[in-house]
């Protein structure tokens, strides 16, 4: 084999090598995914309510396929009535799974919780093998004095002789190393490597020098560090990190369906509203015109038809005040709860609303304090993160001791020069090393400060976890007296719309008679709308008080689809 044909076949090796140790970036997302789904899986047990089929793919295509689409033409909602045939109509359920898919801000949530078990992975990684390895290959091109061997002719031997021509030397060079280095709690750094060494002249002298070398070193701190107790410190705040996200993360996913419930009911109270107002409407424009007739006839005055007449406008303006309110409702909803186009052609379904109705709840508001600081997920986590700042006090007071290593090494070598064969390192050429590395304690000025910092952290956390409790404590008596509030709201209301009932009823009849005041009309017809509006308004906050209640104490459950699981009056545990 000439020297041409072994230059290039040291640079097809140095390729295949290369090439074949490289792999795709396609590869690399498919590995991330796995480690990082396998460490929120083995978490996922210990946060009750945590999704158990999480991930981060998200399709953009939206189906309403199989959906039920409306089909009458509704006149409260105007002008735009007809535009609402064929939109297709969302139960809460279906509502909340397309939010749970679409919305932008829980698929940034869950990115967020991947990140943080993408951490993880790194850490965990430092304490596996670490394989690393490279080499380098070269043609080196020098001129040199060229020079010949002659034999003399008095001592018969050879003899070297330096001309005065200059000719150019090549020489192909080629060096490897293959080294693995694996961090072993409680053992210490251990790491190995082997590298080799190839030398070849193309032109001149035609020897072949070869060499290589096997080591091993350990190192293990005795005082400062001991364990490499940093790395340990890293590896176990990345595994509680990530629990604590998993946590917020349960902890968020119920105030999402939170949100978008109170969004939805929201918008059917808002399009209540605006049947309410559109039927005081028909009812201005029949009292008007009743009143005209009665005018005519000389029955009532001018100035009662006219106040009569301002109040159709009053109310037509009212009717499209909240006509234009409902619809931008609508989408905000499709925007920012949903996550999907405002042109999308949808509408909330109303049976959703019919069924609302008011639950009392039989638990007392400082039983429910108590199941909320058992059960809420961020008071875990503020318990938790007190434990983190105890540790990294006993941490940082560890850097403030000398520097004790032990470190030790061994190595085996080939022959040197070697000019044929592979260079296999030869176990009697061996040298080997063990000792201590002091470092002491002179400058501690940073060690010395963190110490210090992470004493005061310490305490941060005990009041962080003290505001947490209040803060659980305050959540839970609000939601409790929004919903007792809006549960005799809802009681008021419907008296007065009884009340109010009546005087309509009573003032239609004296209209009829041409002896009805045309302000009290209006005033009882306003009053009669204004206490429907109210109950419809009371109706929608006491089901998301409660639903709000139940999320502040931390017992309400969420599924994969958003949806939750309805509480029976008095249970503590969600019913399947």
């Amino acid at each position: 084999m000439n020297s041409l044909t072994r230059c290039r076949g040291t640079w097809l090796c140095a390729a295949l090598i290369v090439f074949g140790v490289g792999c795709t970036a396609n590869h690399y997302r498919k590995s991330a995914d796995k480690e990082v789904y396998k460490a929120i899986g083995q978490n996922t047990p210990a946060v009750p309510n945590m999704d158990t089929n999480f991930t981060i793919e998200q399709t953009n295509v939206l189906s309403l396929e199989g959906l039920p689409v409306t089909t009458n033409v509704f006149d409260f909602l105007g002008p735009d009535a007809e535009r609402e045939v064929g939109a297709h109509v969302l139960s809460l359920e279906e509502a909340l799974l397309i939010a749970v898919r679409h919305n932008r801000a829980y698929q940034s949530r869950k990115e967020q919780l991947y990140i943080t078990a993408l951490n993880l992975t790194l850490a965990r990684y430092r304490f596996r093998p670490i394989f690393t390895g490279g080499g380098r290959a070269r043609i080196i091109g020098q001129t040199e004095q060229a020079i010949s061997v002659v034999v003399d002719p008095v001592t018969q031997q050879p003899k070297v002789l330096l001309s005065d021509n200059v000719i150019e030397q090549r020489r192909v060079a080629a060096d490897g190393f293959l080294s693995v280095s694996w961090l072993i709690r409680d053992i210490g750094l251990i790491t190995a490597s082997v590298s080799a060494d190839f030398l070849r002249y193309v032109t001149g002298d035609p020897r072949a020098l070869t060499s290589s070398q096997a080591g091993a070193t350990l190192s293990r701190p005795l005082l400062r560090n001991a364990g490499y107790k940093q790395q340990i410190e890293q590896l176990t705040q990345a595994e509680r990190d990530l629990l604590y996200d998993l946590r917020a993360f349960t902890q968020f996913r119920k105030t999402f369906s939170v949100q978008v419930a109170s969004a939805y009911y929201g918008v059917l109270g808002i399009r209540d509203t605006v049947r309410n107002n559109h039927l005081n409407v028909l009812s201005s424009r029949l009292n008007a015109e009743r009143s005209r007739e009665l005018a005519r006839e000389g029955r009532i005055t001018q100035a009662d038809l006219g106040r009569l007449e301002q109040q159709v406008l009053t109310t037509e303006s009212d009717w499209n005040n909240a006509l234009r309110a409902y619809k931008q409702a609508l989408d905000n909803f499709k925007l920012l709860q949903l996550g999907i186009a405002v042109d999308t052609r949808i509408a909330l379904d109303e049976a959703e609303f019919r069924a609302l109705e008011i639950r009392d709840l039989q638990i007392q508001p400082d039983d429910a304090v108590q199941i909320g600081l058992a059960a809420r997920l961020d008071y875990l986590n503020a318990k938790d993160r007190y434990q983190d700042s105890v540790r990294k006090v006993d941490v940082t007071a560890n850097a403030l001791k000398p520097q004790l290593d032990l470190v030790s090494a061994v190595g085996i070598r080939s022959p040197p020069d070697q000019s044929s064969g592979f260079p296999v390192p030869d176990i009697n050429r061996y040298n080997w090393s063990a000792g201590l590395n002091v470092d002491l304690p002179f400058d501690r000025q940073a060690e010395r400060n963190s110490y210090r910092a992470a004493l005061i952290a310490e305490k941060q956390a005990v009041r962080a976890l003290e505001q947490q409790a209040d803060e659980i404590k305050l959540d839970v008596r609000e939601s409790w007296r929004t919903l007792d509030q809006a549960k005799r709201n809802f009681e008021i209301n419907q008296l007065g719309v009884q009340l109010t009932e009546r005087r309509v009823e009573e003032q239609n009849l004296l209209a009829e008679v041409g002896r009805a005041n045309a302000q009290n009309q209006v005033d009882a017809q306003n009053d009669l709308i204004r206490s429907k509006n109210q109950i419809t308004q009371a109706l929608v906050s006491h089901t998301i008080a409660r639903l709000q209640f139940w999320a502040n104490t931390g017992i309400l459950y969420i599924k994969d689809n958003g949806q939750w699981r309805e509480l029976k009056d008095g249970d503590a545990q969600p019913t399947p």
